[in-house]
């Protein structure tokens, strides 16, 4: 049995690592991705608003060539430090069940796992199990979008995620979406050749914009460069163009590339099937704020996998803030010698034996 196994291997559950391996608990990282996946799936080209030093993790120092890092920056830094810190972790694995300790019992979690690839899982085999006193999800949000629930979403030419500009030179694209993320990729797209439109069911581009991009934003509609229908509702999307209704008159917008920059959420079953309390409206889960526990005792919910839909609220800054938080009451509880520590349901394990 592990000390602690930690669901997310994003900035926050490498925090939670290295303060665990730091206080002497053994440790171990799962990510259905690569690490820090979801930074690997920003944009290209995508310059952090976040400047360095708050992005740091374990007091390694992330060095960039201004004070913002760039996306490859980010992930060049966060690989070295899981490196360096020789941290244990299991990429393109995926955690599908969260088991907590029976009540009265002597065990700990238990975490099923498999492949996170379909392709290299194997007809009938098991899922592996990890067992491990403590907990913490760190599974953050950006996995999964939210989705538009319209004909046609999922055909191949329509993505959620934005890359980068230069493969649609000369090409129409829609994009769907009026906040930050949609604001930079019609702009980065603009500015590679490509024939932008952005669709919003609002009546103007969203309050969040970052206020340095509205201007540019704005004048490249205001001048035609952009083309921007508001208060508009996609209803379909086909291999050639995205239907929508704009005040009851159907429109037919010619697209090679369709993106669909609508938001991501966390998801909540995986704590909802560890017993986790889950508000119906937000999605979130009910924590501690002192502690980041939920009401599964022993189990932590760190960074934005327990924010539900209201993602604004946690960023990697005021995450890796969680993780203190929470790996301060882990290794509390479990501070004194090995034999004598207290598992997740507060009872004292018996000696280890070699």
């Amino acid at each position: 049995m592990i000390d602690l196994a930690i669901v997310g291997a994003g900035p926050i559950g490498i925090e939670a690592a290295i303060l665990a391996k730091r206080a002497g608990l053994t440790c171990r990282l799962f990510d259905k991705g690569a690490v820090v996946d979801a930074i690997r799936r920003y944009p290209t080209n995508m310059l952090f608003f976040t400047t360095s030093e708050r992005l740091e993790v374990g007091g390694h120092p992330l060095v960039t060539a201004t004070d913002k890092p760039t996306r490859k920056e980010a992930i060049d830094y966060y690989r070295k430090v899981v490196a360096n810190e020789e941290l244990d972790v299991a990429t393109f694995t995926e955690v599908v069940g969260i088991a907590a300790p029976r009540p009265g019992g002597r065990g700990g979690f238990t975490l099923r796992s498999r492949p996170a690839e379909a392709w290299r899982r194997r007809a009938g085999e098991p899922l592996e199990e990890t067992t491990a006193r403590y907990v913490a999800v760190a599974t953050g949000y950006f996995d999964t979008p939210k989705l538009l629930g319209v004909p046609g979403e999922d055909l191949p030419h329509v993505s959620h995620y934005y890359d980068e500009g230069h493969a649609h030179f000369g090409r129409r694209v829609v994009i769907v979406g009026a906040g930050s993320s949609a604001a930079d990729a019609a702009l980065d797209l603009h500015r590679a050749g490509a024939l932008v439109t952005i669709v919003h069911r609002g009546q103007d581009f969203r309050r969040s914009l970052k206020y340095w991009i509205r201007p540019n934003l704005e004048n490249r509609v205001k001048e035609g460069s952009i083309a921007a229908h508001f208060g508009t509702v996609v209803k379909t999307i086909t291999p050639h163009d995205v239907v929508v209704d704009q005040g009851g008159t159907e429109l037919r917008l010619p697209a090679d590339r369709v993106f669909l920059l609508t938001g991501y959420y966390a998801p909540p079953e995986l704590l909802r099937g560890a017993g986790v309390r889950v508000d119906e409206g937000t999605l979130a889960a009910a924590l501690d704020p002192a502690t980041f526990e939920s009401n599964v005792p022993g189990l932590f919910v760190i960074g934005s996998a327990g924010c539900g839909t209201r993602t604004s609220d946690v960023f990697i800054e005021n995450g890796l803030i969680h993780a203190r938080m929470a790996l301060a009451t882990i290794s509390g509880r479990l501070a004194g010698p090995r034999k004598d520590r207290p598992a997740a349901d507060g009872r004292r394990d018996a000696p280890l034996r070699s």
